[in-house]
């Protein structure tokens, strides 16, 4: 029996009592039932030299509904410059650029946004990029000879921690990580600091010194150091030997 101390609820009380349930406020609207927000996209940086690869790969990537190319970038050092200016799920990097190598700078991504995944995108179907790719940081690796085909895939199953490589990849990683066991080829990860790794780079690309130095904005003196120390940290004795060993490490093509 109600309460005549208390005053009879308005029709607007009753109306708003009546749209609230035993779980908690309704969530309909005038507009109609509510609906189901969508699932957040992931956002992705696309890194590659050549301006129509880029094109090509953002049109696969942005017809997908659950994929969105946030940032584009020309060679690796602009792609660790994007990854700071912008918020990315997925890095998809090509091996080959100038100033940084896909190689090199997923290393960089890696150590600067450790949630970051990685994925190689590339025209080298070679075992030495493959496990240089890997041990960079990369979760997977994607031949662009088959990347209308491979590259969602390989993005949707980065996002689930879930490594992805090219039919057949698994048996080169394997027969490439033994053969150089068996050879002693095996050092130990990051014996080569980031500037001894440029420097490396431009030595085996053919730079002089004097040009070296230009690039970097360092001496002359000191590029002469660094590639001192290059041959005593890696038991070389040239130029030669030098640049092998670069095309080796992934940090030039061969």
């Amino acid at each position: 029996m109600p309460d005549p101390s208390l005053p009879e609820p308005s029709a607007s009380d009753r109306t708003t009592a009546s749209a609230t349930s035993a779980d908690g406020p309704s969530q309909t609207s005038a507009d109609g039932p509510p609906q189901a927000s969508a699932p957040a996209k992931i956002r992705i940086l696309l890194a590659d030299d050549h301006a129509l690869v880029r094109r090509g790969v953002r049109l696969i990537l942005d017809r997908e509904p659950d994929l969105e190319v946030v940032a584009e970038a020309g060679d690796g050092a602009e792609a660790i410059d994007m990854a700071r200016a912008h918020e990315a799920d997925l890095a998809v990097l090509d091996i080959a650029m100038p100033r940084l190598t896909g190689l090199q700078a997923a290393r960089e991504l890696a150590a600067l946004k450790p949630g970051l995944r990685i994925l190689m995108l590339t025209m080298h179907d070679n075992e030495q990029y493959l496990f240089q790719a890997l041990k960079s940081g990369a979760c997977g690796y994607v031949l662009k000879s088959v990347a209308d085909r491979d590259l969602v895939a390989a993005c949707r199953a980065a996002m689930r921690d879930e490594p992805f490589l090219y039919p057949g990849a698994v048996t080169a990683l394997i027969r490439n990580y033994l053969d150089r066991v068996r050879h002693g080829e095996e050092t130990s990860d990051h014996i080569l600091t980031p500037r001894e790794e440029e420097v490396l780079k431009l030595v085996a690309e053919g730079h002089s010194s004097k040009e070296i130095a230009e690039m970097l904005f360092i001496s002359i003196k000191t590029v002469q150091r660094h590639r001192a120390n290059l041959l005593q940290k890696l038991g070389l004795r040239d130029r030669l030997e030098l640049t092998r060993y670069a095309i080796r490490a992934g940090l030039i093509e061969p």
